[in-house]
């Protein structure tokens, strides 16, 4: 026989969840709890959405927001109240500097009962505004006396929850709602209300397409162009961008202009033979004559965040006479020189640029090659001889890589390494550089092999993975989802800074440990293989990305000893 769906008796609740299946949310990740049971049932009963379980709320929201990155559609979390809520604030500000768009629900005590004692109860109405695109605090049914019926309470709630959701669906970030619940929490009914047109889309659907924006003046982009048009020197600086087949085939386009350089990152997703893709490799050995021979006469930025400390360093002291940024939703001033910020998206902006611009005959570009390719022998050279350490791993395992597949990057050392590596350009590359955190890489990785479907492969250091462990206590992971751990017992990004080692002070900086993954594989039903040299990681990478029916966990154990002394080597034979 089978059982008629249950939903929440509370109107509120079904309110909230069928607002949010009209407008476009489609999957839920809920963390258990009984204050959220209302909301619990509803969306787990609906036949629309696809519901998520996971325990801790802080893995729970960087799933969620791997779930977003890929799908591009704003993906709620449900948890109860008290402290539960305060674990998602690390995801959500990741969402908040990265874009993505998140549906915060909290389940919450009614006002009368906070501050009195009573037990799970917190202040969580605006806990989030300094990463926040919207929030609001929905009023209870027991708020009734405040109106003149349900229907007006129900009315402003409504109102309230779009504007959420629009909210998080245009302004691509987080947003918050938080729902007071009275109890009794587990009544049940097993029709839906019919709320008319109160919980029906009253917004168009919000797609990312360019028929959306509003283009920029023609008559304000000309003057601009006029500039391009009279300048031979032009940099252009991609930051951390998902892959788009538009934006690639615009600077392949842009890069045929020699008074154009355009430098990217492992996370910018675009890729060129005349493209700069290791800049800290390339501008390492420049002194300030040769920072202000290259510099640019106009900089054009978009994109998120620039892992390259250096270029920083050097546009900052060394500015440009005009700074462009185009970004849709944010102003990012990184090298204190921008004098123009384009709210739109990079795919517009060149979109109604290239009708302006002409191309510029100049040695710009050419000055910018030379040393790329000076600098690709040295590197070249020097890894080929390398003895095992970090910088050897990640040249074999990133030559390793099967082509077209998601790569997850973690943060701190590895994606450093890997900006010092070519990759093939078939290859998505991902990292949470929105906060540059450890604390969700796992987790992110972990939602985003869910929901693209293909094999994705996660690199992490050490810390970085058994911080998130907890990532892993997870039913929802791929048998095809692969991860490799370099571990090099304990932070050796903190021997590569001058400040710890001097300090007196290096093992609180760089958490030196003795740990291994192998009993947490066997714990949550991972293959398990480890390397300690060179050879070992060539047999194990031969087999390791293979179809089977488990995921599969590599861990590369390197020495902390010599990793810092390997890497200031590379970067002095660079020079």
């Amino acid at each position: 026989m089978t059982l008629m769906p249950k939903y929440p008796k509370k109107k509120l609740a079904q309110l909230l969840m069928q607002t949010c299946v009209n407008h476009g949310i489609e999957q839920v990740v809920i963390s258990p709890g009984s204050r959220n049971a209302p909301l619990t049932l509803g969306f787990v009963n609906h036949p629309k959405v696809k519901t998520f379980s996971i325990v801790d709320e802080r893995c729970a929201a960087f799933f969620a927001l791997g779930l977003a990155q890929q799908s591009g559609k704003t993906v709620a979390l449900l948890c109860t109240s008290g402290s539960a809520l305060l674990n998602y604030y690390p995801a959500i500000a990741e969402a908040y500097y990265s874009k993505i768009p998140l549906l915060v629900i909290s389940a919450d005590r009614p006002k009368r009962l906070l501050d009195i004692g009573d037990g799970q109860t917190i202040r969580q109405e605006g806990v989030f505004s300094n990463h926040i695109l919207f929030q609001t605090n929905l009023n209870s049914e027991d708020q009734i006396n405040l109106y003149n019926d349900l229907e007006t309470m129900l009315v402003e709630n409504a109102k309230a929850i779009v504007e959420a959701l629009v909210s998080a669906a245009s302004g691509r970030g987080p947003v918050h709602i938080n729902v007071p619940f009275d109890e009794p929490l587990y009544e049940t009914v097993d029709h839906l209300y019919d709320f008319g047109s109160l919980s029906n889309k009253k917004e168009p659907v919000l797609t990312g397409s360019l028929l959306e924006e509003e283009p920029l003046q023609l008559e304000d982009l000309e003057n601009f162009s006029l500039i391009w048009n009279g300048s031979d020197k032009k940099m252009v600086i991609i930051g951390s961008i998902d892959p788009d087949e538009l934006l690639q085939a615009q600077m392949t386009h842009l890069i045929k202009d020699p008074s154009v350089i355009i430098l990217t990152e492992t996370t910018s997703n675009v890729a060129d033979d005349k493209f700069i893709n290791s800049i800290d490799q390339l501008i390492f050995p420049l002194n300030d004559v040769d920072f202000e021979a290259l510099k640019p006469e106009i900089l054009l930025t978009f994109g998120g965040m620039v892992i390259s400390k250096r270029i920083k360093q050097m546009l900052r002291k060394h500015p440009p006479q005009h700074h462009w940024h185009v970004d849709a939703h944010r102003s990012l001033d990184t090298y204190h020189s921008m004098t123009r910020h384009f709210e739109i998206s990079p795919q517009l902006f060149f979109s109604q640029f290239f009708f302006l611009t002409k191309t510029v005959d100049s040695s710009y570009q050419d000055k910018w090659l030379v040393l790329k390719e000076a600098r690709k022998i040295k590197h070249d050279n020097f890894v080929l001889n390398l003895s095992f350490s970090d910088l050897k791993v990640f040249d074999q395992v990133l030559n390793s890589l099967p082509g077209s597949i998601n790569l997850q990057l973690a943060n701190s050392s590895v994606i450093r390494y890997a900006q010092l590596f070519d990759l093939d350009p078939t290859i998505k590359v991902y990292c949470n550089r929105g906060t540059s955190g450890i604390d969700g890489s796992t987790s992110t990785a972990l939602g985003a092999a869910f929901q693209n479907g293909g094999q994705t492969v996660f690199i992490t250091g050490d810390i970085s993975f058994f911080y998130d462990s907890n990532g892993l206590w997870n039913k929802y992971i791929p048998v095809d989802f692969r991860i490799i751990i370099v571990n090099n017992a304990g932070g050796g990004i903190f021997k590569f800074i001058p400040g710890p080692k001097s300090s007196g002070a290096l093992d609180y900086f760089e958490t030196s440990h003795q740990l291994n993954a192998s009993a947490l594989c066997e714990m949550f039903g991972f293959d398990y293989f480890d390397a300690r040299d060179g050879l070992q990681l060539e047999t194990h990478l031969a087999k390791f990305y293979a179809p089977s029916n488990k995921p599969a966990l590599l861990e590369v154990f390197t020495s902390s000893d010599v990793n810092d002394a390997i890497l200031g080597d590379y970067f002095d034979n660079l020079k």
